[in-house]
């Protein structure tokens, strides 16, 4: 990967619906080669998809929680049932393994306390192997969404 593929990077990252044409000119290229390299960012697999990044309190998801999950048992099939639960759930917006306790974070987003009364009571307290849940609650945003560094 050279200059040009991480400008193209930074360039898509900022702005994913710009037409090839506005992506050659902002990297300097013609059209042909930067289509060409933006062919072979996303065959490499360096770039994985394209996506809206949606506003969460303009769809109603106003309250966002940081569960920390500690696991009662880490065998490789509580761990992959949990993990399968886990991505089934859609209030479950983000989800990481850690290395030492506690085992799991969770980003959460849901309507309100209410739903997310609900969503910790009936469902993650419930998924296979887990032994305590802590939640924190989110009280402002202030790096959200960032582009990858270049």
């Amino acid at each position: 990967m050279d200059a040009i593929d991480r400008r193209i990077l930074v360039e898509l990252q900022q702005d994913g619906r710009q037409t090839i044409t506005e992506l050659a000119a902002r990297v300097g290229l013609s059209v042909s080669p930067c289509h060409r390299r933006l062919r072979e960012l996303e065959r490499s697999g360096t770039i994985v998809g394209y996506r809206a990044v949606v506003d969460a309190d303009a769809v109603g998801l106003r309250f966002e929680a940081l569960v920390f999950v500690t696991m009662r048992q880490e065998d490789r099939d509580t761990l992959l049932g949990f993990e399968e639960a886990v991505a089934g759930m859609p209030e479950v917006v983000q989800a990481q393994r850690l290395f030492g306790d506690p085992d799991y974070l969770l980003r959460v987003l849901t309507e309100d306390l209410s739903a997310y009364q609900r969503l910790e009571d009936d469902r993650l307290a419930a998924l296979p192997g887990v032994q305590r849940l802590n939640s924190t609650l989110v009280m402002k945003r202030i790096v959200d969404a960032r582009p990858l560094p270049a």
